[in-house]
């Protein structure tokens, strides 16, 4: 296997990725999952997340058993999406698959740009056993909107991420307080046990873009708050800036600085990741794809200490959490063998054998047989269960073709409100505003709330 690492825009470096075995026994001995056949090369451009050395490991067996070749180039998360676009409106593009957050891919659905999976292949179909993920792999185009109700399959889920609350369970249990249900016993939790600037209370992205906005868009849910009032209906009236909304900033805010670091402002992925594996977080909301990494000697302070539940209760008793799953898709402008070849990886990836091996690795499985297999019963799967639930309630966000300049636009305004240079609700009135113009510029039934005061 062939790893391109993207350092920067204008620079890269070809590394040999080191083999790697997932099983106990020699995998070139193994039998394949799936007998895929002999294919030609093929390279997926991927995200350099917190999921992607156990991906790379997957790949990695993937070539040991079957014999073909896969090139992955690992691009950080602001350049995946540029890379995307580029590679579908070029001659033929550079990437037989490509990993898309899930907001972005109805731009990529609409534009006509991917090439339907069963139109590749009619007897692909993606296993019963692996996770909707709210229909996010699906496209009907009559309807603009992405469901599995007449519309085409179009990707599938590598990789299904949810946020968690992780907690210190041994602090908790010292302390003698329970693991937060809502998000009010979060802050009473975290202003009783954080000790600054020691520990933290409790951490989660502020850093403008996604990041900000991706994290609170679960306690939005929770507050019963939306960005629009009915996209699947084709209703795109603006109603960020409702009472609900304002509440779920304010609570956002209200928890990153009575709790937070003095730089919470600015704390990225990485940064929440490191406050909790170095234990100077005592709570912290971050995808599950870090979980692994919390529990290897090598990279974290705090084994076997954290643990999780799904994310707490909204004021009126509504939970929320949305979904951060990646989408694997097959850009159109390639030649058929490639386009073939694509899919003969994803049919072995989703093999419940492949996200075994997957989820050992420290990938987080799509399939719920998985999750309910032995591994179950194995201390460093103890978020098994949090996952599960937060399947039943978890929802899609920013299922529109505008999802991500909208997600560009919240998260610079939700950013603004929580530096200080704006009140949360003058925040949300300016969200609110450019995305009506959006919508309206792009044809839609659109319309806005009054404004909140500022």
């Amino acid at each position: 296997m062939k790893l391109v690492i993207n350092i920067a825009s204008t620079a890269r470096v070809l590394l040999c990725a080191a083999a790697v075995a997932l099983a106990a026994a020699p995998a070139a001995a193994q039998k394949p999952f799936a007998d895929v056949g002999k294919q030609p090369p093929i390279t997926i451009v991927t995200p350099s997340a917190p999921w992607y050395p156990a991906f790379e490991k997957a790949v990695d067996l993937y070539e040991k058993q079957t014999g073909n070749s896969v090139k992955l180039d690992v691009v950080p998360f602001v350049g995946i999406l540029e890379k995307a676009r580029n590679a579908v409106r070029s001659g033929q593009s550079p990437y037989d698959l490509l990993m898309l957050n899930s907001p972005w891919t109805v731009e990529f659905y609409e534009g006509g740009f991917l090439s339907p999976l069963k139109e590749i292949d009619p007897a692909f179909d993606v296993p019963k056993e692996v996770f909707r993920y709210g229909d996010s792999g699906y496209w009907n185009a009559q309807k603009r909107w992405r469901t599995a109700d007449g519309g085409k399959l179009m990707a599938y889920t590598p990789l299904g991420n949810v946020q968690l609350l992780h907690y210190r369970a041994d602090v908790f249990k010292q302390a003698g307080v329970a693991p937060p249900a809502t998000w009010k016993d979060v802050l009473a939790a975290c202003t009783k046990l954080g000790q600054p600037p020691g520990t933290y209370g409790f951490v989660a992205r502020g850093e403008k873009g996604n990041g900000i906005r991706y994290d609170w868009h679960s306690v939005l849910m929770a507050e019963g708050g939306n960005v629009v009032k009915n996209a699947e209906a084709g209703d795109f009236t603006v109603v960020i800036n409702s009472p609900q909304a304002k509440a779920a900033v304010d609570l956002y805010i209200d928890l990153l600085k009575r709790c937070g670091p003095p730089n919470y402002g600015s704390l990225g992925q990485g940064d929440v990741i490191q406050l909790l594996s170095t234990g100077k977080a005592v709570m912290g909301d971050v995808v599950i794809a870090a979980f692994a990494s919390f529990d290897d000697p090598a990279k974290s302070t705090v084994v076997g200490k954290l643990d999780t539940v799904p994310l707490p209760r909204g004021s009126g008793g509504a939970s929320g959490a949305a979904i951060g799953n990646w989408n694997t898709v097959v850009p159109k402008n390639l030649p058929d063998a490639q386009k073939k070849a694509a899919l003969a990886f994803s049919r072995w990836f989703l093999t419940y054998e492949a996200q075994r091996a997957f989820a050992e690795a420290g990938g987080i499985p799509n399939r719920s047989d998985v999750y309910t297999s032995d591994l179950a019963k194995q201390p460093r799967f103890r978020w098994f269960p949090a996952y599960l639930e937060t399947q039943k309630f978890a929802e899609q966000d920013l299922g529109f073709a505008e999802g991500a300049q909208v997600d560009q636009v919240l998260g610079l305004r939700l950013n603004q409100a929580l530096i200080g240079e704006m009140s949360s609700g003058k925040a949300l009135n300016l969200a609110a505003k450019e995305m009506e113009e959006m919508f309206r510029k792009n044809g839609r039934k659109t319309g806005a709330l009054p404004p909140l005061p500022e």
